[in-house]
């Protein structure tokens, strides 16, 4: 069980990991609001397309809708948009150690808000642990200097506060929702009213305009950094706890130091491998004691909520 949730645990951050340098392609040409709304656009597209080909659709009643309306806001349009944003003036090493905040705010978040996912040593532990090995990871970046404005770094460090929420939120009050339903309706939420704005706040936007590195870097974003990537969030919490989840942020960093290694000849370094070591400690600390009994999504629904479709 243990190994299946950290191996879900590596697929997602397989989709996300990679997405920091897919941002700084499309943000060259594209506001970072629209790649966000794009990004979301064609994650709804996909899920929904993946519900109409399994004959399902998704619950009309109106409570329904406002929690993933909420869920939306916090763990995809708001947070994309600052980090998008954030990007533009923090180096990407920064972003990164920025970004392990997560793990922090959801801890504490759902200290507060969740009855079955209370803070313990072994999660404290955990988190510490992987902010440690993530710290050694981008160590020798900012040895080397790091650029970020006081508006990015504040940008970054709210991105990394909202995914707690949505987390905590999401563990909260959409856990009965069947996984694929719950993406699908909250990427589809976010769509109708995030490309309006995104739109209206780029003008003399043109699609045809794009070179082929920045269409593909939006369309891999949308397809898995976000599509795939939040079924795999879904069936997570569905499994395990939210801190669990939100250790994902500590495996993301290990991408970039592949993706240096294998296609910019980067070396290799002691420093990688202990990083490397000190995140997947912590990770296993975490989940040591995160098989709870959980309400898996979908298990115990009230079936007159899906009535008008089952």
């Amino acid at each position: 069980m243990k190994n299946k949730n950290l191996f879900l645990l590596i697929l997602l951050a397989s989709c996300w990991g990679p997405s920091f340098l897919f941002i700084k392609i499309a943000v060259a040409e594209v506001s970072p609001m629209l790649v966000a709304a794009f990004r979301i656009g064609i994650g709804a597209v996909v899920l929904n397309l993946i519900l109409l080909f399994r004959k399902e659709r998704l619950p009309w009643k109106l409570d329904f809708w406002k929690k993933v309306f909420v869920a939306g806001f916090f763990a995809q349009a708001l947070p994309f948009t600052l980090i998008n944003w954030g990007e533009q003036f923090v180096d990407s090493s920064l972003a990164s150690l920025l970004n392990g905040l997560t793990p922090l705010s959801t801890i504490v978040l759902a200290q507060l808000m969740l009855k079955d996912e209370k803070m313990t040593k072994n999660k404290i532990k955990g988190v510490f642990l992987g902010l440690l090995g993530l710290l050694i990871l981008v160590a020798p970046s900012l040895v080397g200097g790091v650029t970020g404005t006081t508006q990015g770094i504040l940008s970054i460090t709210l991105a990394a506060v909202s995914y707690g929420v949505g987390l905590v939120y999401i563990r909260k009050n959409l856990i009965e929702v069947p996984a694929i339903h719950a993406p699908a309706a909250q990427l589809l939420s976010v769509t109708v009213y995030l490309l309006p704005i995104a739109f209206v706040s780029s003008p003399g936007f043109v699609f045809w305009d794009l070179s082929l590195a920045t269409v593909a870097s939006i369309s891999i974003l949308g397809v898995f950094g976000t599509a795939v990537a939040f079924v795999l969030y879904f069936k997570l919490l569905e499994r395990t706890s939210a801190g669990y989840v939100s250790m994902v942020t500590y495996l993301m960093p290990i991408y970039g130091v592949i993706l240096g290694i294998v296609f910019l000849d980067e070396q290799l370094t002691v420093w990688m491998i202990l990083g490397a070591i000190s995140i997947l400690g912590g990770i296993a600390q975490v989940n040591m004691h995160s098989q709870k009994q959980i309400k898996p999504f979908g298990k115990n629904l009230d079936q007159a909520y899906y009535s008008q479709f089952r």
